[in-house]
């Protein structure tokens, strides 16, 4: 019981770092907490530093605990161990094609999808000197099967607008190639998103890797705090603000790290959007796109 409660624990542990505030639970579930916690001689100090964890109101259907063990599936199923990519020689193209075939037929991946929803890869520009990684598919990309459609997404494709590119300039993936299951009653749809687990990222990254190898952009920028723990290890940070705006590497490509969009659309202060852009000034230069005395003063404070 101790063991579940930790994995229990970490998980608020991780939503907070998402941003998640509180996490809404049934009466009876609350009641059974309550119980084992009562129950346990051993208390966990630390866990108060967790989101709040409230009762559904009695307006709002009860929703389950959000709680799931960081090592194994939400299924209960061991995760596979990550699978070998071989491509077949050909263009960027024809490669693509078939990592995207590989992908939509893998059992691991299928197996975590929803019925009526889809395994997505990356989409964008096979020839893109940027490449952007998120963390893992929502609501809206399962649906569409194409990373950064929904509010997040829209905001990204706005701020790569401010750089002078469009969406179709660039090349735009995440670590995941499904969304992460949260407990749902059988019929419901999904309600929220968690982080993925540091296992279920380690399965997707060969894809990423392959799709980075195909594309070879001259630079990638990670997308939050999640994203930026998958490419560089968990426990490389504690704080995104930590490494944020600086230049690291993985598969042998200069990575910025930034916040993720969603970030700004809980922030809607220009210092918080300016700490955003002044990383992708970073990236512009890098890449050698020319930046006008106009891109250089957005979201600047004025007396």
């Amino acid at each position: 019981m101790r063991t579940a409660l930790i994995a229990l624990t970490d998980e608020l542990r991780r939503l907070k770092t998402a941003g998640v505030k509180s996490v809404a639970v049934s009466d009876e579930s609350v009641a059974a907490l309550r119980r084992v916690v009562a129950g346990c001689k051993a208390s966990r100090p630390a866990a108060a530093a967790a989101p709040v964890v409230t009762p559904a109101k009695s307006s709002v259907p009860p929703a389950p605990v959000v709680a799931l063990k960081p090592v194994a599936s939400p299924a209960g199923k061991p995760m596979s161990p990550p699978p070998p990519i071989v491509l077949p020689p050909g263009g960027k193209q024809v490669r693509w094609d078939a990592l995207l075939e590989l992908v939509r037929n893998d059992p691991t991946c299928r197996a975590h999808v929803r019925p009526g929803k889809l395994v997505v890869l990356g989409v964008g520009n096979l020839e893109a000197k940027i490449m952007f990684v998120g963390e893992a598919p929502g609501a809206d990309e399962e649906v569409k099967g194409e990373p950064f459609v929904g509010p997040a997404g829209q905001l990204l494709t706005r701020m790569i607008g401010a750089m002078g590119l469009k969406r179709e300039d660039v090349y735009i993936g995440n670590i995941m190639n499904w969304r992460p299951e949260m407990p749902t009653p059988p019929g419901a749809q999904q309600i929220g998103n968690r982080p993925p687990t540091e296992e279920e990222m380690r399965y997707c990254l060969p894809y990423l890797r392959a799709q980075i190898e195909i594309v070879a952009p001259a630079l990638l920028v990670a997308l939050g705090s999640t994203a930026a723990q998958g490419l560089l290890g968990f426990g490389t940070f504690k704080a995104l603000g930590e490494i944020r705006g600086r230049w690291r590497e993985f598969a042998g490509k200069p990575l910025m790290v930034t916040y993720h969009p969603s970030y700004i659309l809980r922030n809607q202060s220009n210092r918080s959007k300016r700490m955003i852009w002044e990383d992708l000034l970073k990236v512009m230069e890098r890449a050698a796109i020319p930046i006008s005395d106009k891109q250089r003063g957005f979201f600047l404070e004025r007396g």
